[in-house]
């Protein structure tokens, strides 16, 4: 399923010429990812996936990757030929800060698929760049490179995984982070332990391009 947003173009040709004006949007776009509850009114139109509100980019198809056995929503996808996005939202304590725990964990299960996983200062903070080594469809050897971002929120974590040309080359992949600043998270008030999924949902008569989940 396409879906699209206003491009980043087209909100420059409908802004003031005042320096002011521009400064405030940028602003505004850096502060996301949301907590829903303190969601902007910014006009953007964000499809409800239940634990996560994303907004599409031009030209990316959104999926959703699907558990095969229980037919569970697991992540939410901004895909192109060349890249992806993946999402998924945690239960994280009120004042803690889980992504700084989980980092170690995706770094030694990296590890153990003989990869290696790097830090690096990006946009969102500390983020992994890892690397694990694959056998290619066509036989040949291969690199997969992806970049994890963690975001901390008021009793959730949302994580995002760049696939493809965004996770090789970070300095050009600004359109894809800013597909990340503009999620908004919906924790909902009941308990749940530290570490689980939010549950992702499909809109009524929503039929996004299913991916079986890894």
């Amino acid at each position: 399923m396409r879906l699209r947003r206003k491009d980043a173009d087209a909100i420059a040709d409908e802004a003031t010429a005042d320096d002011s004006s521009v400064e405030t949007t940028e602003e505004n776009e850096a502060a996301g990812p949301y907590d829903v509850d303190e969601l902007p009114e910014d006009g953007v139109d964000r499809l409800d996936l239940g634990a996560l509100l994303v907004a599409p980019l031009a030209d990316r198809e959104v999926r959703v990757q699907v558990d095969e056995k229980s037919g569970a929503v697991r992540a939410v996808l901004l895909a192109t030929d060349s890249g992806a996005l993946e999402l998924r939202a945690f239960a994280a304590p009120r004042n803690g800060d889980l992504w700084s725990e989980i980092r170690p964990q995706i770094a030694a299960d990296t590890a153990r698929r003989g990869g290696t996983a790097t830090e690096r200062e990006g946009r969102f903070g500390t983020e992994l760049v890892c690397e694990v080594k694959m056998t290619r469809a066509d036989g040949a050897a291969g690199t997969q490179t992806s970049r994890v971002i963690g975001v901390n929120g008021p009793r959730w974590l949302l994580r995002a995984t760049l696939l493809g040309d965004p996770a090789r080359t970070p300095d050009e992949a600004a359109d894809w982070e800013s597909a990340i600043a503009q999620v908004a998270v919906r924790r909902g008030a009941h308990a749940m332990p530290v570490g689980e999924q939010l549950p992702l949902t499909l809109p009524e008569g929503a039929q996004p391009k299913a991916v079986p989940a890894s």
